[in-house]
């Protein structure tokens, strides 16, 4: 049976007339005749009562008439439905993001552009490290990555576009001598007490500050880890030590904290959006596109 089967059973029963239910079908009347007389033969039923002036549903025609409908509603809305996938209407889209995008303005922005023209789209977030997004990016498990990543490593299979650069800040208790400078190069922190994440957390701001360290003539070591921001922003209030953030976390303000900005010209960490370069979904397009013109609004 086929979907054109039940079209001509449906028009037939509509019109109850063979004549005009060719005509709606823009087909001629005989071999309409003869796809209802195959239809009736695969079913084992008859469908219709035939008179010589008129036609009839049969009580399983009248059945068969409420599966057919039904039937060709859904066939219609399931080719509704992936027109629209296709052309990036509905669906769904699986988002990373780290920790510090729900804190700045970015990601609203973002959203607010997406969902002028894809108001059906299904989003589902996940807060995740860099490291992991991108694994879960190549395991098809993630669409989309918002991520900290200062190209510290190739990332084959993926593209990535930068979307701002956010400067480094020191975060200090408040009775802290550096903490009353407008701004100061890393080198004022050596020998300090640091807070910073595990190594085993997949964020890289601990190998730029490294990096950043070596540059300045000494070695960056963590004595206190957290593995995540605002518990290392809780224990600089705490007096367990300093820690170093991304600019966008200075928005949480505890008492007895001072953000202090670095000055080394190196001393920023890039959010970059990052998709596989074998998905040619066009919601990952259009999200990206959103992403980007939100990171172009922003200062």
């Amino acid at each position: 049976m086929e979907l054109r089967h039940l079209r001509y059973f449906v028009a037939v029963a509509e019109e109850l007339h063979f004549t005009r239910a060719a005509e709606r079908l823009h087909m001629a009347q005989p071999p309409l005749s003869q796809q209802i007389r195959a239809l009736e033969d695969e079913l084992g039923v008859s469908l219709f009562q035939r008179h010589q002036r008129a036609v009839r549903l049969t009580p399983a025609g009248e059945r068969f008439l409420l599966r057919a409908r039904a039937l060709l509603e859904g066939a219609s809305q399931a080719a509704d439905e992936a027109r629209r996938a296709a052309r990036g209407e509905i669906g769904e889209l699986n988002i990373g993001f780290t920790s510090s995008l729900p804190l700045m303005p970015l990601l609203p922005l973002a959203l607010q552009h997406f969902r002028r023209r894809h108001a059906d789209v299904t989003l589902h977030f996940h807060e995740e490290f860099t490291r992991e997004q991108f694994q879960l990016l190549g395991s098809n498990k993630l669409d989309v990555g918002v991520v900290r990543f200062n190209g510290e490593e190739d990332t084959p299979g993926l593209q990535l576009r930068e979307l701002r650069r956010d400067r480094l800040v020191a975060v200090l208790p408040q009775h802290h001598p550096l903490a009353g400078e407008a701004a100061i190069p890393l080198l004022r922190l050596s020998g300090e007490r640091i807070i910073g994440y595990p190594s085993s957390s997949g964020n890289w701001l601990t190998r730029r500050l490294e990096k950043l360290a070596r540059q300045a003539g000494f070695d960056w070591r963590v004595h206190q880890l957290a593995g995540e921001a605002t518990t290392q922003i809780g224990l600089v209030a705490a007096g367990l030590g300093l820690a170093v953030l991304p600019a966008p976390l200075q928005c949480v303000q505890l008492p007895g904290v001072r953000y202090v900005p670095l000055l080394d010209d190196d001393a920023y960490m890039t959010l970059s959006v990052a998709w596989r370069s074998s998905n040619p979904s066009p919601l990952v397009a259009a999200l990206v596109d959103a992403l980007l013109t939100a990171g172009g609004q922003i200062d």
